[in-house]
């Protein structure tokens, strides 16, 4: 990994640690764990391999550095982005019924799901006042601008949220269904992560504009990506049941592709819920309908007017290298 690489995760690391503490006492132990769990730091199975790629904070750190900024200051800032995703995702294996993430039981199966939605709310919490800590570093009218960002940038999470779950009962959604919801669920909160990192380096409306848009495509591609994985991924590498979106109904672009297609896979698809032994011909049908294909040409379309965006946005130094290889890297990811 790059040397500056290196050093922003481990501070991301250090920031993360230092929010949860506030949870770090003896009547809140067992709640502190929780957290600690989620985050991939304790536990059976804790690890790198647990904790994500902390992908989010990263951009908000390489985006600050890239514009010129002092990458130390946007700290509470990254943190906060990854407590937002990690909020997120927690709530997300509830509304989903998912029993495993990264490889290792969810907080809902260990603790149930009450304990879980808490523990989700204290992650959102600890943001706010994460974001609150760039008061002491930066001028205050930027730290509330940066924090109204982030807040509105959640509610489009919700919304994208809404969407996700409410596509899964209705038999009459198109692709562009699919990118308005996506555009919240994923894309948001990827684009205010360079959005946020280019405002708290100090960069004017423009650059900051250019940066949210390699933000927003970038996102778009990510979930695509994902979507595909979510399908024909390795279970090994990404840690999460690759039949699991087509048993839940998931409109996932290839899916939606599929159905367009009118084939077999449609027919088979509306007849009703699939069983976990009709999930591998399923996959086989929606490839060979070439709807995996498609997907992938989608993220390869999103992925280009990503970087179209970051030449524009024209970022400086060896972050904006990272910036240019982060991105490429997120295309031809594997989990």
């Amino acid at each position: 990994m790059n040397n500056l690489n290196e050093t922003l995760l481990t501070a991301i690391e250090v920031e993360l640690r230092r929010q949860i503490a506030r949870l770090d006492e003896s009547h809140t132990a067992l709640y502190h764990e929780m957290l600690t769990y989620h985050m991939g730091w304790t536990g059976k199975g804790a690890g790198q391999k647990a904790t994500g790629k902390r992908i989010r904070p990263l951009l908000v750190l390489l985006a600050s550095a890239a514009t010129k900024g002092e990458w130390q200051n946007a700290l509470p800032a990254a943190a906060a982005v990854e407590l937002i995703h990690n909020f997120s995702l927690l709530h997300d294996d509830i509304q989903d019924n998912s029993e495993t993430r990264r490889g290792r039981p969810t907080v809902w199966v260990k603790w149930g799901a009450a304990q879980a939605i808490n523990a989700g709310d204290g992650l959102l919490i600890i943001a706010n006042l994460a974001m609150a800590d760039l008061e002491n570093r930066i001028s205050a009218e930027i730290a509330m601008e940066g924090s109204r960002l982030l807040q509105e940038t959640c509610l489009n999470l919700t919304r994208g949220q809404h969407l996700d779950i409410s596509y899964e009962m209705r038999t009459d959604l198109e692709v562009g269904d699919y990118w308005s919801m996506i555009s919240g669920k994923t894309a948001a909160l990827i684009s205010a992560c360079t959005h946020l990192g280019a405002l708290l380096g100090g960069a004017d409306e423009g650059t900051q504009s250019t940066y949210r848009d390699f933000g927003h495509y970038l996102g778009l591609s990510f979930q695509v990506q994902d979507d595909i994985l979510g399908i024909w991924g390795d279970e090994a590498l990404t840690g999460k049941s690759a039949a699991s979106d087509l048993l839940e109904g998931k409109k996932s672009l290839p899916v939606l592709y599929g159905l367009g297609k009118n084939g077999e896979f449609a027919r088979k698809w509306l007849q009703g819920p699939l069983a976990p032994d009709d999930v591998p011909g399923m996959a086989k049908l929606l490839e060979a309908e070439g709807a995996r294909l498609q997907a992938q040409q989608s993220a390869d379309q999103m992925t280009d007017l990503s970087l179209k965006a970051l030449r524009m946005a024209n970022p400086q130094g060896e972050a904006g290298d990272q910036l240019f290889e982060l991105a490429n890297w997120l295309l031809k990811r594997e989990a």
